[in-house]
């Protein structure tokens, strides 16, 4: 083995023992009560290592702690977004949000469409995209019985079951592409601050139209310079700067 490999080696077993130690020393803080510094902790872990689901969990939870709510929801939020069925993140998740005062309802958005796009949202990009490959190799599979069955039963299963994989196919490869643009853009963001003005213009001389409150989820609609652009599920509109959110 090369003397760089060696050394590479070792630099990597360093790094994790060091995030270890800084995660069982945020847990042993957490534990204690001082969740300043277990926060504090977990959040070097993910500045240095990469991101993890159950850290932004335990985030979230040192962040309640505190009763700092639009903290507690963004790191759920984001342990959801790495593992969408993280039932203890689910249940916090809800518990924060039943704390913030603003109380929207998807009024606009017809049940359908929101049924779909909670389906959608089950799942990571990746793991759509292998659906997806799954579906068309079955789709490949009754295309080969269609054409080169013996028997007009065969060949007629193939033609029916290979309509419906290529279809399926389509859907989740659109799934997988939507999913990872959203993955990729960080669409979705957090209200962190207290209460803030949502304006009628991307100035600070445009009509106050509505207040948000800290903890409110938003989609970013449009970035102009320090100003987003956002929307949110009663079909409200308008901007505000972008130091008021922090991206999912």
């Amino acid at each position: 083995m090369k003397k760089t490999s060696i050394i590479c080696i070792l630099l990597l077993m360093c790094s994790i023992t060091f995030a270890q130690d800084k995660i069982t020393q945020a847990n042993e803080s957490y534990a204690a009560g001082d969740y300043r510094s277990a926060a504090q902790l977990y959040e070097e872990v993910l500045d240095t290592e990469g991101q993890a689901a159950e850290l932004y969990y335990n985030l979230g939870n040192a962040y309640y702690k505190q009763n700092e709510i639009g903290k507690s929801i963004l790191n759920y939020e984001r342990a959801l977004r790495l593992r969408p069925f993280y039932k203890d993140a689910e249940y916090n998740l809800e518990l924060a949000q039943a704390r913030i005062i603003d109380k929207v309802e998807d009024t606009h958005v017809f049940f359908l469409r929101n049924w779909v796009m909670n389906l959608m949202h089950l799942l990571l990009p990746n793991v759509w995209a292998w659906i997806s490959i799954t579906f068309f190799i079955l789709f490949i599979l009754s295309f080969f019985l269609f054409a080169f069955g013996k028997k007009l039963g065969f060949r007629k299963a193939g033609f029916r079951m290979g309509i419906i994989f290529i279809g399926l196919s389509l859907l989740t490869l659109v799934f997988a592409g939507i999913t990872h643009k959203e993955f990729k853009e960080h669409a979705v963001a957090i209200v962190m601050t207290g209460s803030v003005s949502v304006k009628s213009s991307p100035d600070e001389s445009g009509t106050d139209l509505f207040v948000l409150h800290e903890g409110t989820k938003v989609t970013i609609r449009e970035v102009l310079g320090e100003w987003y652009e956002i929307g949110f599920g009663n079909g409200n509109v308008g901007w505000l700067k972008a130091v008021n959110v922090e991206r999912i």
